[in-house]
């Protein structure tokens, strides 16, 4: 199906925003003390979590890729 193809496309190219979201929120987390209400543990152990689910969020996002853009069906069975 067109449609649902073009929507697992637009899906896709989200994921891309949301993979750079956390990764900078995590990063900020960790390396900019403009928190200084929180502790630094708190915010190096929030900034990782950050960091890992986004590097998550980059490998299932990459499987979304080339499911959605390189494959001749688009990932439907």
């Amino acid at each position: 199906m067109k449609g649902n193809r073009l929507m697992q496309q637009v899906t896709a190219i989200f994921s891309i925003f949301m993979v750079i979201f956390y990764l900078g929120i995590g990063i900020y987390f960790i390396f900019y003390s403009d928190l200084s209400y929180l502790d630094k543990p708190v915010r190096v152990i929030m900034g990782s979590a950050l960091i890992f689910y986004g590097l998550y969020r980059a490998y299932t996002t990459y499987i979304k890729i080339v499911e959605a853009f390189f494959t001749k069906n688009g990932g439907d069975e």
